[in-house]
């Protein structure tokens, strides 16, 4: 296995001095934290990196860390692209959504499990519990000194990617968190994890848990049409909390997509290969152990069902998970 250094060697290669260079990820602070240790890494190497994200993001902690960090983030729709030499993608792979497609990459790092990693460069890892554990042991070992602001976004992504050290969290986690707690300004830390609910994001977990279906150790939600993805999210790790439940399988419906969350205790059948088997067939779907996403094509739905309505798409969930996982998801 290679080493960090002789990693980042392999990396500064593939770029010339007067590239311009475009960082593309789907944004989350695992994702916009990576993205700046990039940036960088690459400073008066390149002549400019930009970062670009394709999802809306509209989770108060999520805007609060960007605004923070000073990320530089921009809509990729913004982005003339061929302005661009060089494409990265740092916390996902170009299969994990459609809008990744289109470009050649010259580097992926992620630190999920190998799906597409079609690049001159590829860096994947899915041993750990973060992508900025990653770019952290990057910087450490080209011996670059983290400013507070990417110190703190760092952190956030491995507290945000491991949940405080609870979830698939390993020794090079909590190793690349106590050495960026020493350069990171922590205020920024605790006004990111302070920001965490709106009065709307409230009024949608009150229906949720008003109208959720509990079977078994499972607890469904189908939230019909939606407006914020990230909404279900908020419900599905909320839903996780509750005794004696160790699946949450939360879902709406945004932009002609079905969107599910998915989120388990560590224990059972890991939640990517659960939601991939069952969904993959309708659109991209994977994630990790104990947290995964689908966005599936309503179209193929009601090609193969022969309907997408809202209460037919909530048991049709339900079945495809069960299925999948067996009689029982234990």
């Amino acid at each position: 296995m290679s080493s960090n250094r002789e990693n980042i060697k392999r990396f500064f290669k593939q770029f010339k001095t007067n590239a311009k260079v475009l960082v593309i990820i789907n944004a989350d602070p695992d994702a916009i934290a990576s993205a700046m240790a990039v940036k960088r890494l690459l400073w008066r190497r390149v002549s400019e990196v930009a970062i670009a994200h394709f999802n809306r993001i509209s989770r108060p902690d999520n805007l609060t860390l960007i605004q923070l960090v000073e990320s530089g983030l921009v809509d990729l729709a913004s982005v003339d692209k061929t302005q661009f030499d060089n494409f990265i993608i740092v916390d996902s792979q170009p299969d994990h959504n459609a809008a990744f497609s289109g470009n050649t990459y010259t580097a992926i790092i992620d630190h999920h499990p190998v799906s597409s990693a079609d690049a001159a460069y590829t860096d994947i890892r899915p041993g750990y519990g973060a992508c900025s554990t990653i770019l952290c042991e990057y910087l450490k070992s080209w011996k670059i000194k983290p400013s507070p602001k990417l110190a703190a976004a760092l952190m956030m992504g491995i507290k945000t990617d491991t949940a405080d050290f609870t979830r698939q969290a390993t020794i090079k986690d909590i190793r690349a968190f106590q050495y960026l707690y020493k350069f990171a300004d922590n205020n920024i830390v605790t006004k990111v994890e302070r920001a965490f609910f709106t009065d709307e994001d409230l009024d949608f977990l009150g229906k949720a848990i008003k109208n959720r279906q509990k079977v078994s150790n499972r607890v469904f939600y189908h939230a019909g049409k939606i407006s914020k993805p990230d909404e279900l999210v908020v419900v599905a790790d909320f839903f996780l909390s509750i005794v004696g439940v160790n699946w949450s399988i939360v879902s709406g419906v945004m932009a002609r997509k079905l969107i599910i969350i998915l989120r388990n205790d560590g224990l059972r059948k890991g939640a990517g290969n659960t939601a991939k088997e069952a969904f993959s067939k309708y659109g991209s779907a994977g994630g990790h152990k104990t947290m995964a996403r689908a966005e599936l094509s309503l179209h193929l739905i009601r090609k193969d069902t022969g309907t997408a309505a809202r209460k037919f798409l909530a048991g049709w969930i339900m079945e495809r998970i069960e299925k999948t996982a067996g009689k029982k998801i234990e």
